[in-house]
Formats: structure tokens, sequence, C-alpha cells
């Protein structure tokens, strides 16, 4: 299901302590796929005497909670801190997991018996689909009908995770995609910089307009990076189509354009990219890419790379974030995201508790604590917008703060039975097109034949 809302925030890192290009988006990489059939949990009424703030009679109690990269993502700390300091009879153990196959690491601890987690972290929505479909995570309906939780906070994301009626995580983070550009390479040229209300024919024109293919002194209007959601995901900004379609020309378009952008030097070449193993953030860096789409992670790796020198600030230091291109007829500030968030394993003896802990986490207290660390929460207050924004090393130009207000977020990996097995049948045929193995015609014949197949299983 897809929401349509209005000005929301959403999601980057920005600490000196994250790693360079941290992304559960990480371009639809997911590994597992479970069903739709949701899990049947016991009704859970109002918060008991342990979940009650400072109530120094309540009973101790400990939330052992499932994480990744403990170490080099600061959030993970703060939060865990700022809950214990307002409620003195609970002790948050975070468990790290690490960041390579979290979600099927996650799925084989809690399949055992003997689980011991209370709340365990969502990384993408492949993975909360499996966690759903093995009964591992409790419905949270009646928590937050009891407590009165408003969902309309999270600007309709929850809907399009929810299972049947039924929601099985709430949303603390979020990353959805912008367009950096390095303002150098515009002021050099005397071109006015991208803007927040841009169409795709606009944008194609403008990266041709700053291309420069002479030897040694190539500049790039554009990038790509080789996941498929640099190119394929520009198709479902209309509100009207998703991944799980099945009929795909409406990717047909924006597979020409990148393309033809190719064969006139505009971008790097796919097949050049995969050989040589070009991160996007060192093909930003370089200093030769006027603009690229990417997710708004990459707003706490300029940050930070800029801060402590690993970027050379002559090449990339004067840039900046617009909103994605859009097609004709779409409202700006339409692009794609991905959440993470937090659940209540139906393995736990203390489910107010960790009840207890998801809702703050995901709530507003949660998101100061977001914001204060560097990162958009998926709640944004005005609060935590005037401390992202003027954190230092932030744009402060009013573009790049216009362009964190999203009119339309659709997730690129939408809720749905044998999501997992889509993606890859995608991945590998985008792989095809852009390699040049197969036409555009040709490669989305084979994803349609291959997902029709996927679904009648």
């Amino acid at each position: 299901m897809r929401k349509k809302f209005l000005s929301v925030l959403l999601s980057a890192a920005m600490v000196t302590t994250l790693v360079t290009g941290c992304s559960g988006s990480a371009g639809n990489d997911t590994t597992t796929s479970g069903s739709t059939q949701g899990a049947t949990v016991e009704s859970t009424k109002g918060t008991t005497e342990t979940t009650k703030g400072n109530d120094s009679k309540a009973d101790n109690v400990t939330l052992k909670w499932a994480i990744w990269d403990k170490e080099s993502t600061a959030y993970w700390q703060a939060l865990a801190d700022g809950y214990e300091a307002t409620h003195e009879n609970v002790k948050i153990d975070m468990v790290d997991l690490g960041s390579t196959d979290y979600m099927t690491v996650l799925a084989t601890e809690l399949s055992g018996s003997g689980s011991e987690f209370d709340v365990v972290t969502i990384k993408d929505v492949p993975g909360y689909a499996t966690l759903v479909q093995k009964n591992a995570i409790r419905s949270l309906d009646d928590y937050i009908k009891t407590d009165g939780v408003d969902l309309t906070k999270y600007a309709g994301v929850t809907d399009q995770v929810t299972v049947d009626g039924s929601l099985y995580e709430l949303p603390f983070r979020n990353d959805f995609w912008v367009l950096f550009y390095n303002k150098d390479i515009f002021d050099a040229e005397g071109v006015d910089y991208p803007t927040n209300d841009m169409t795709f024919d606009e944008y194609d024109a403008l990266a041709r307009k700053l291309t420069k293919t002479d030897f040694g002194n190539q500049v790039y209007g554009a990038h790509y990076h080789t996941w498929r959601s640099a190119v394929q995901l520009f198709g479902v900004l209309d509100g009207k189509h998703t991944i799980l379609d099945g009929d795909y020309g409406f990717f047909a378009d924006y597979y020409n354009m990148v393309l033809n952008q190719e064969k006139d030097g505009v971008c790097r070449k796919y097949s050049d990219l995969k050989t040589e193993g070009l991160h996007y953030s060192a093909a930003f860096s370089g200093g030769d890419v006027a603009m690229m789409n990417m997710g708004s992670w990459f707003i706490a790796t300029m940050i930070t790379n800029l801060a402590n020198g690993e970027y050379d600030s002559s090449l990339c230091g004067n840039w900046g974030i617009v909103k994605y291109p859009h097609a004709e007829g779409v409202e700006p500030g339409s692009t794609l995201g991905t959440i993470t968030g937090l659940a209540v394993t139906t393995a736990t003896d203390t489910p107010d508790a960790a009840w207890d802990f998801v809702k703050w986490v995901s709530g507003e207290e949660g998101a100061k604590v977001m914001a204060e660390t560097g990162n958009f929460p998926a709640i944004m207050t005005s609060e935590a917008m005037d401390i992202i924004t003027s954190l230092d090393g932030f744009p402060q130009d009013e573009a790049s703060k216009e362009a964190l207000n999203v009119s339309n977020l659709y997730l690129e990996v939408p809720y749905a039975e044998n999501v997992s097995e889509i993606n890859s049948a995608l991945d590998s045929y985008h792989g095809s097109i852009m390699s040049g193995e197969m036409t555009v015609e040709e490669g989305i014949a084979a994803m349609e034949e291959a997902v029709k197949a996927i679904k009648n299983k």
C-alpha cells in the first residue's frame, strides 16, 4: 500500500563515528522472504507496572535488544541511555549481531525456542516478512489502540508494512533518496544549480550541459551506482506503480535515458563500474561528477569525511542537495525510502516492558535523541529539524534544507509475499540490461516472465 503525505523529513545519519556508506537501503540488498500470513498473538491491554517510568516500586527489568554495528553507530547507545535515564527500573542489554546478513542471522536466532530477545530491530521489509511469517514477532495492534499511538505521525509509512490489517513494527528511522550536486562544477560553467522542482527532461538536459568528454578534463553530468534502485525506481515516483506490479513497461523510459547518457559520455558506464568496483562515494568525492542520485545516508558520509579530511574539500567540499527529479505531472518531492523499525518478540517474558521501549524509541522522545546524534527519525518534530539542519557541515543554502521536505514517500521494497525473490529477479535482469547482454525490451520481458512465475508458485 502506498500513501501520500505532506511535508515529511526522513533519515540520514551524521555522526563522526558512523561508517562510510551506512545503508539499510543499499540498493535493495535483501536476502530473505516470507509470506503475508500474520502471527496470532494474545491480546495485551495497557501497560504493566514494570514500564511506568520512574516508579521505584516497579520490578527491575532487563530487555535484550538485537542490533548491528554497535561501535560504529552512535544512536544505539544514545537511545538505550536516554530510555534508561527516564526508566530507572529498566536495563537495556544490546546484542550486536553484525550488519552482514543481519536479518538472516536474526531469523535463525528467533527460530529456536530458547530465544531470549525481547526487542529486535527490523532492517528491511523482506526480513520483516520472514519474522511475521515465522510468528517470531507480535502484533502491536492492541498496544497501539490501548496507548492511543497516533500512526499518522509516521506519514503513511506504517500503512505500507501492515500485514493483513495488523502492524508488527514501529519505525524509528527512515532513509530516502535525493539528488547530490557539486556546486563548484556548476559555478565553473556559469550554470544555475538544480532546483527542487525539476522534471526528468530538465534533469537530463542539465546533466548534458555540464558534461565534458575531452580527455584529462572530463566531467560527468550524472552518476548512477550499479544498484537497480538507481535507475528502476525513477519509474515508481508517480504513485501508480511498484516493483511488485509484474508489468514493467514503465521502466523503459528511464533505462533508455541512462543508457543514452552512457553512450554520450554523460555518465560512467555500468560495465566499467562493475569491473573497477568504483563506489559511489569515491565517484562523487573525486570532484568530476556534477550530480548523483543517492540515499540520504550519504549526507552522513559527506559531512563526516569532509570534516576528518578523508575527502578533499577542494574537490567536493562545496556541495548541496535537491529533491529527486520527477516525471511530468508528478508532485515535486516524491521520492523513495526505506525504514528501520523495532518489534516485540513472541518469545519475550516481558512484552509490556518491551512495548514501552519500542514506543519510546519510535516516538517523539526517541526522535529527539536521534536528531541529537545527527540522524533523521521516523517522526520529525520542528525541534529535530532545527537540530539537524544546524549541524556543522550540513549545507546551509535554503534549497538543501527544503530538499528534506518530502511530499510523497514510496517504499523501495513494499511488503508482499515472495518480495525477496522478486527483488532477485529484477536485480538479475537489471544487470543484463545495463551490461548490454539484453536490450531494454528483452530485459523487461524477462523480468515480467520471471515475476509472473514467482507469483504463480
